[in-house]
């Protein structure tokens, strides 16, 4: 896999999991727990880019 669609698919994965969170929130009862992960997972999906595309910086 290539650093591009790794970053490609790490971006698809942060966006689906913002509509997670957008569909959870609108739930009466949502579940905190729940939001708490999909918020954990999304931060690290970010860190992992924000990494991702500091590298390829540096690579150029």
């Amino acid at each position: 896999m290539t650093l591009q669609s790794h970053l490609a698919e790490l971006e698809r994965r942060h966006r689906s999991l913002e509509r997670q969170l957008e569909e959870e929130k609108l739930h009466p009862a949502c579940d905190t727990l729940k939001l708490a992960e999909l918020k954990r997972k999304k931060l690290q999906i970010k860190d992992e880019m924000a990494r991702l595309q500091s590298d390829c910086q540096t690579l150029h």
